[in-house]
């Protein structure tokens, strides 16, 4: 599978664009995931190299966290069966990164936070309380 496809790159270097020096929040623009567990990865810029993504990453132990992650690192795994690191293509949103990042955090997981976050959106409103900080 094709991780990148011509658009999503053009929409994450704009992204990137717009982050200079700026409080830039843009929504996620791909979803990444390990069809086999709970890796996920949800990207918003792609740096210069081509490589670096920035985004939340949630590697599937319980602390998602925002960060850079590489591209060709994503497309190198190797899993079972002969798959590897998936893009969903069904994968929309208009949350705000600061959003999922606080969603994920709270509830653990990035695919907690996205079945949360379609709950609220389909409840029209606020939705379902966010679970208490574990801090």
């Amino acid at each position: 599978m094709i991780l990148l496809t011509p658009e999503l790159h053009a929409a994450l270097r704009v992204n990137d664009q717009r982050s200079a020096g700026s409080d830039h929040d843009p929504a996620p623009v791909v979803k990444f995931f390990n069809p086999l567990g709970a890796a996920t990865w949800l990207a918003t810029e792609l740096y210069d190299d081509g490589d670096t993504l920035f985004g939340l990453a949630d590697l599937g132990f319980g602390c998602p966290e925002l960060g850079c992650f590489s591209l060709s690192e994503l497309a190198s795994v190797r899993l079972p069966f002969g798959l590897g690191i998936e893009r969903d293509l069904a994968f929309t949103t208009t949350a705000r990164l600061s959003v999922w990042a606080e969603w994920a955090r709270r509830a653990g997981s990035i695919l907690w936070a996205e079945t949360l976050l379609r709950r609220a959106a389909r409840e029209g409103g606020d939705g379902p309380e966010l679970p208490p900080s574990g801090g």
